[in-house]
């Protein structure tokens, strides 16, 4: 074979590994371990908890949120309530002042999601702590199912799932797609050895394995939950637990969103430097590695470098390079046709998929310059979502 020829299955076998490979060999490591390893017996198990919200400016859904986090099938006595609204400007504290039963801090000054959250745990005195989202609405049973887990002491931190609701739309339909795909590879990740990195609408960690977080930090829960992983404890991920959110307004709000997370994987990857060690924790290296970093690194390079290689081999060779070069130019013609229906408000279902997975790669080179030029602050602007909280919480219900 030629070297282009080399070149092009070598970028081929990296992209299919990455989307494809890893989920058939993760399934199959998953299925061994669950055969051979005895499951811990779990006995009814109701420590004292804190649940944090950082909320910024959230005034208009602070009630649909407190109403919702009273709601929890969780004694009461035992579960405390912390909101942390530092930098708001909006009527918060006012709307807080109505539930003396909540701890609410407040300082002026904006510094974040990983500073307040920093800020919060000094006043964290339980064994565990649940951090959730202001706009994501958990299950009542969220709280019970999550600190089970603690009964075995290599636990470090539980990871709930995500769930999007209002799937009628384009933003709605492919993160719903993505979430089912990433929902079913951090079940497998969590059987093998440890969740790859948490999700930070629903994630609790032991309090005495806090740490404080750089205040630069974009991705604080999967930086927090991998440097658990670091120590040597184990993150499990909790399906039975889990936190409801609507989609992004639009897709352009959705790509804002990605590009910040990507940002943020760029800089995790260089602070987590540790996890790439394999003579340190071989498995963790090879999940992390297989799960997040191709993702955010090689593959969508690879992906990008297919499309001049096939045209040059279709040149070159013709025959069967031809053919994979014509699949290139339709899958990316489908994504932009999935953009312009979703930039005119419309959900087309054949489009969703190649538009979503366009979209998630492109947004990894916009990440990545973000990251070069240290562009993406840590108190980040907001994406719009598609519905009022009031609605999500009542469509919550009927799904529930």
């Amino acid at each position: 074979m030629e070297v282009l020829e080399i070149c092009f299955w070598i970028a081929a076998a990296v992209v299919f590994y990455t989307y494809c490979g890893y989920a058939v060999v993760a399934w199959g490591l998953a299925k061994c371990v669950s055969r051979f390893r005895k499951p811990l017996a779990l006995q009814p198990f109701e420590p004292e908890v804190t649940l944090v919200v950082p909320a910024y400016n959230e005034a208009s859904i602070l009630e649909s949120k407190i109403a919702n986090s009273l709601a929890l099938d969780y004694p009461k006595e035992k579960l405390k309530l912390i909101f942390i609204t530092d930098g708001s400007t909006d009527s918060s504290a006012e709307v807080l002042a109505e539930y003396p039963e909540l701890l609410h801090l407040h300082s002026p000054v904006r510094g974040g999601k990983a500073l307040a959250e920093n800020r919060a745990m000094q006043f964290v005195q339980t064994p565990y702590v649940i951090f959730t989202d202001c706009n994501s609405y958990l299950n009542q049973e969220a709280v019970r199912e999550m600190v089970k887990h603690y009964q075995n002491p290599q636990v470090g931190a539980v990871s709930g799932e995500k769930k999007v609701l209002a799937l009628d739309s384009a933003p709605g339909a492919g993160e719903g797609l993505y979430w089912k795909y990433e929902s079913f590879l951090k079940r497998c990740d969590s059987e093998i050895y440890s969740l790859m990195g948490a999700a930070g609408e629903l994630v609790s960690f032991r309090a005495d394995l806090y740490q404080p977080l750089e205040k630069d930090t974009i991705l604080d829960d999967f930086v927090q939950s991998l440097r658990i992983v670091e120590q040597g404890y184990k993150v499990v991920y909790e399906p039975a637990a889990f936190a409801s959110e609507t989609p992004s307004a639009s897709i352009a709000e959705e790509m804002k969103r990605k590009v910040r997370i990507c940002a943020g994987g760029w800089q995790s990857m260089f602070r987590l430097g540790a996890l790439l060690n394999p003579f340190h924790q071989p498995l963790v290296t090879f999940l992390y590695v297989s799960h997040r970093v191709l993702r955010w690194s090689l593959a969508p390079l690879m992906l990008a470098l297919l499309l001049p290689l096939g045209l040059g081999l279709a040149w070159q060779k013709g025959g069967i390079y031809t053919g994979l070069f014509v699949l290139q130019v339709l899958f990316y013609t489908l994504s932009w046709l999935g953009w312009q229906a979703a930039s005119a408000g419309r959900k087309v279902k054949l489009l969703v998929l190649p538009l979503y997975f366009t979209l998630m790669n492109l947004a990894v080179f916009a990440g990545f310059l973000r990251f070069l030029r240290n562009a993406q602050p840590a108190a980040w602007e907001k994406a719009d979502r598609t519905v009022e909280p009031k609605i999500a919480v009542r469509q919550y219900e009927v799904i529930d």
